[in-house]
């Protein structure tokens, strides 16, 4: 099946990065369609609802990492490609949980995955509203379910197909359906928690807590899992260098998404503008510029931040005061002091070509659109 990634804008300072990126991108899709595995995906719905994201493409960061991570110390990429998709298919199931738990209608500037099928049952099947709207996040839960299993029958790939010893692939899947899940969970169930609790309740900790939960820990595992493979065991100085380095990373990605939720470009982003104000989502840049407002511009932000039903013109003034109040600015530093905080870890990484494709993937996804 032929795939059409989503394409990273370009950008000549990172233009090898960005071709480096395209081609591993372009691998991890071809061995996920060529997955014998998925093959077994029925009924139809269901089949259609655990590969649409695919088909729609991503960025593909993650595995990305995960190959570079790899070929830094010194392993070889082709090995490491079950366990890139592995994570390519991990990390889209969160996204279409995410997305039922969020009430997303968009996603890479299709409908997500519980939307397209609520339509379809309507259409197909006769539902009314409410029953379709039901059937497509049972579709949405269940697909994500899939992917799941799915992601675990990949990394069985690198025993299977790659010769990777069977207790170092016994150790990462363990790790990943134990710490890295339960952790990530956690990170899932903080955020909608935290939505219903007051901002001035919160404070940075704990809102970048939740943020290396629901995003570190995966690109941590990334890291990790890329060095594993490489060097053919855990136990090494290097693998806890890119572990480290990724998990930093992550933070900064996270908060360079949270910007591009306020002030990203709809057709890049694939996301509704101002969706993140409208759902109330509790950000390190709401917090500062909270911290910062007069009790008029606390009110003002106030009669806008997690109402659905926001009018344009105030959104557009939101973020203004996001502007304004430095929440904006505050967090783009806090990204860049991330980001500075992941390059030390790679300190002791042998100089390659590889650890330089490292070091740019970092710096492109915290400067990324902004």
């Amino acid at each position: 099946m032929t795939t059409h990634p989503a394409a990273l804008p370009q950008d000549d300072t990172y233009s090898e990065l960005l071709e480096a990126l395209a081609e591993r991108r372009e691998r991890v899709y071809q061995y996920l369609f060529a997955s014998e595995y998925a093959a077994l995906f029925r009924p139809a719905h269901l089949r259609d609802a655990a590969l649409s994201y695919f088909k729609l493409g991503g960025k593909s960061l993650r595995p990305a990492v995960l190959l570079l991570s790899c070929a830094a110390v010194g392993g070889d990429e082709a090995k490491a490609i079950p366990a890139a998709a592995g994570i390519e298919v991990y990390h889209t199931w969160t996204l279409v949980h995410d997305d039922i738990i969020d009430r997303d209608t968009r996603r890479r500037g299709h409908a997500t995955v519980h939307v397209e099928f609520a339509e379809r049952g309507q259409a197909e099947f006769g539902f009314d509203e409410r029953d379709a709207a039901h059937y497509g996040t049972a579709i949405g839960i269940l697909a994500g379910d899939v992917q799941q299993s799915w992601a675990y029958m990949l990394f069985h790939d690198l025993y299977r197909k790659f010769g990777v010893d069977a207790r170092l692939v016994l150790d990462l899947v363990s790790e990943l359906a134990t710490r890295v899940q339960l952790i990530l969970v956690e990170g899932e169930t903080l955020d909608v928690q935290f939505a219903k609790r007051g901002m001035l309740d919160l404070d940075e900790p704990a809102v970048l807590d939740m943020l290396w939960k629901k995003t570190g820990v995966l690109y941590e595992f990334a890291g990790k899992t890329g060095a594993t493979i490489g060097l053919g065991t855990a136990d090494s100085p290097l693998v806890d260098a890119i572990a480290g380095f990724c998990s930093k990373a992550g933070i900064a990605f996270q908060l360079q998404d949270d910007l591009l939720g306020v002030i990203g470009n709809e057709k890049q982003t694939g996301k509704a503008v101002g969706a993140d104000i409208r759902e109330g989502k509790k950000t390190v840049i709401v917090l500062k510029a909270l911290q910062n407002a007069s009790e008029a511009q606390t009110v003002q932000l106030f009669s806008t931040l997690g109402k659905a039903d926001a009018a344009p013109a105030q959104v557009d003034r939101a973020i203004d005061l996001l502007r304004d109040l430095d929440g904006v600015g505050y967090t783009a530093r806090l990204a860049d002091r991330y980001m500075q905080e992941a390059l030390a870890h790679l300190d002791i990484v042998p100089e390659s070509a590889y650890k330089v494709l490292l070091k740019q993937w970092a710096e492109y996804v915290v400067g990324r659109q902004r």
